[in-house]
């Protein structure tokens, strides 16, 4: 066992951490001290520690005046006493705004409460890209054993906190680390507005940097802005109190429906005439409390999901900063109902991973697209919402606009305008449709992808990543103008902001960037590697996974593999949609540049792919020289044969032709 001065030792080196702990980041831009901005955002913090409650946790944004407005939240450590939390809420406050004097974002960690605010909204949004560790060491008889006790413990203690109510995800326990080494003490805690997933999924973030920064460490703690971590080998927190919170704010799920459990009776005395009353009681009683038991859970599940919806409207009002705006996108459900005849499948436009779209038509006369999500759609709560309040701020002719949505129960609908030739897929790769789409048509469809996607990444006022562009996402209207649609796992970031990682994959493989599937990494150039792979199907007219080769039907590769092949061995026309080789040498000559600019896209380093409004550019001019293109990534070296040998060579070669990097390219 440990003696008592290595035990006062370790508690000061305790301490010395925490104060280590209590930090800070500040990011985005920056405000003027007399803007509209300032006057929201302190009006905002000053009434954060008044308004927080017992459970530790409240969030607001700015109502008025609806312009710049500001987000903030407050999390306290839910053993503290309300006095205490307030205080420290208070103070942070007070600190946060000198130590991130006029910028746009702040955080403030310290060991009793987390304070953030923001110019955009974060409410049921993980946040763990910036984070903060404070540790401490000391000798351990047997480090491993104490590292595998503290992961087995942070684990149940996860699941705990993760699987919390609507108002507090917290867990605290305590395990036998070794005989010589004592008790290691744990308590981990989620902001309440995430959903259990998201909560579990940043406490495992957390869990997983253990062993890396911290190995041999009898004292840790860990902040991000979504969750906490904490262990130490002397008891830190108030189990009690703790415990006095959940039974204040939890509420118990409805039971399921089912048979109740008949109580037991003494037996009574041997006799016919009691055991047939016996018997009557036990027929008319069971079938009565099985009959009130389904319809009080038949009540209680039509509460819970009217709840649900009322929940989900009520997120979407308050992470939009203009509650007028998104009162007049709600639409009535047994209108949007009747208008799609009670959703026929005369009426089914489509269908995909997230449900069915239907065409409808309103009582005013409109034609409207209806997205009816599917109650096990891939695409979420989550999802629904973030393409609510993005669709909203969209305002571009090849973007797809969004009218409204609606609510019913468990029912999630999307309302867009219609279009009217369904989406570009059902053009280009279908046998017989496909000769309908000339070369004029789809270096057309080309161009306005290309000027939505500059719109989403440069011009919107937010930087907007897609991550699922793709041909049955790309929608044409009636003169065959193309319109991005299905904003579902589209991404936003401030304009100064490059990109991030993320542990959530979402997306159609084969149009993944490599640096994405592989490390989880948003830039902007996820999009531009998609909008490589979409322009090598519209000029070729087939899918990227399933090529075939006009020199051998049988033999189906990989589009990448075919076009690099064939662009090195300067056959590049052999990529060509047969239908369109009747246009003329011009017509040639934009489909060969077409093909050298999908390369480029579809690089495997992404640092060396264009943006699209270089792409923009040289699509517009034929004066712009292009760089020569640099192996794809997904490249299957099979398909090659005899030519791989004469892909080294060429890569040798890459990017020597023209030292500036084509992101310089910029219209004048």
């Amino acid at each position: 066992m440990m003696s008592w001065g290595t035990w006062l030792l370790l508690i000061l080196t305790n301490l010395h951490a925490l104060a280590r702990a209590q930090q800070y980041g500040c990011f985005g831009g920056n405000y003027t001290s007399n803007s509209t901005y300032a006057a929201n955002l302190n009006s905002l913090l000053s009434s954060l520690p008044p308004n927080i409650d017992d459970a530790g946790f409240y969030n607001a944004s700015s109502q008025a005046p609806a312009t710049d407005p500001a987000y903030a939240s407050a999390l306290c450590r839910t053993d503290s006493q309300l006095n205490s939390c307030r205080a420290c809420v208070r103070n942070a406050t007070t600190q946060l705004l000198t130590l991130c004097s006029n910028r746009r974002q702040g955080v403030l960690f310290r060991e009793a409460c987390t304070l953030r605010y923001s110019d955009n909204p974060m409410y049921g949004l993980l946040f763990d890209d910036y984070s903060i560790t404070g540790r401490s060491t000391a000798n351990l008889s047997s480090s491993g054993q104490f590292g595998a006790s503290v992961r087995a413990l942070l684990g149940d203690l996860s699941k705990q906190a993760a699987a919390g109510g609507l108002m507090v995800k917290v867990a605290a326990g305590n395990s036998s680390a070794s005989a010589s080494d004592g008790t290691v003490f744990a308590l981990v805690q989620c902001t309440p507005d995430l959903s259990s997933r998201d909560c579990s999924n940043c406490l495992a973030g957390l869990v997983q940097r253990v062993p890396g920064c911290c190995n041999g460490s009898t004292f840790v703690i860990m902040f991000v802005p979504s969750c906490t971590l904490r262990f130490q080998l002397q008891p830190f927190y108030n189990l009690t109190r703790i415990q006095q919170v959940q039974a204040m704010v939890y509420v118990s799920p409805p039971p399921a429906p089912g048979p109740p459990v008949v109580p037991s009776t003494p037996s009574p005395p041997p006799g016919k005439g009691d055991d047939n009353k016996t018997r009557t009681i036990i027929f008319i009683l069971v079938p009565s409390t099985i009959f009130f038991v389904v319809l009080l859970g038949f009540l209680l599940w039509i509460c819970f999901k009217k709840g649900l919806e009322k929940n989900l409207q009520e997120t979407i009002k308050n992470d939009d900063e203009d509650i007028s705006t998104v009162e007049s996108l709600v639409y009535d459900f047994t209108k949007v109902k009747a208008a799609t005849n009670d959703f026929s499948n005369s009426n089914k436009l489509g269908e995909g991973g997230f449900g069915v779209v239907y065409k409808g038509k309103l009582e005013d006369g409109r034609e409207i697209a209806v997205k009816r999500l599917s109650e096990n759609s891939v695409q979420g709560d989550r999802e629904f919402k973030n393409e609510v309040l993005l669709m909203a701020k969209l305002q571009h002719r090849n973007l797809v606009r969004l009218l409204g949505f609606s609510l019913h129960g468990t029912e999630r609908l999307l309302i867009y305008e219609f279009v009217a030739n369904g989406s570009l897929d059902r053009f280009i790769f279908d046998p017989i449709k496909h000769v309908v789409v000339d070369w004029h048509m789809r270096y057309k469809i080309i161009r306005n992808i290309a000027k939505g996607l500059v719109y989403l990444h440069n011009d919107s006022g937010f930087r907007i990543i897609h991550r699922d562009l793709k041909a049955g996402n790309i929608l044409l209207d009636a003169e065959m103008n193309p319109k991005i649609a299905d904003f579902g796992m589209a991404r936003l970031f401030l304009q100064d902001e490059s990109g991030t990682n993320t542990r959530r994959i979402v997306g159609t493989f084969g149009y993944m960037a490599p640096e994405y599937a592989r490390h989880g990494q948003i830039s902007v150039k996820l999009d531009v590697f998609s909008f490589g792979v979409l322009m090598l199907e519209i000029v070729s007219g087939q899918r990227n996974g399933s090529f075939r080769n006009a020199d051998n039907e049988e033999n189906v590769e990989y589009m990448l593999s075919f076009a690099w092949a064939k662009w090195q061995e300067g056959a590049a026309k052999k990529i060509i949609d047969p239908v369109l080789m009747s246009g003329g040498s011009g017509s040639v000559r934009d489909m060969l540049r077409c093909i050298h600019i999908g390369l480029l896209c579809v690089q495997e380093n992404g640092e060396e792919r264009p943006t699209m409004a270089s792409v923009v550019v040289m699509l517009s001019s034929v004066t712009v020289t292009l760089p020569m293109p640099c192996k794809p990534a997904y490249f299957m070296r099979s398909s090659l044969g005899a030519g791989v040998s004469k892909e080294m060579d060429f890569r040798k070669s890459c990017g020597s032709q023209n030292d500036a990097s084509i992101t310089e390219l910029y219209p004048r």
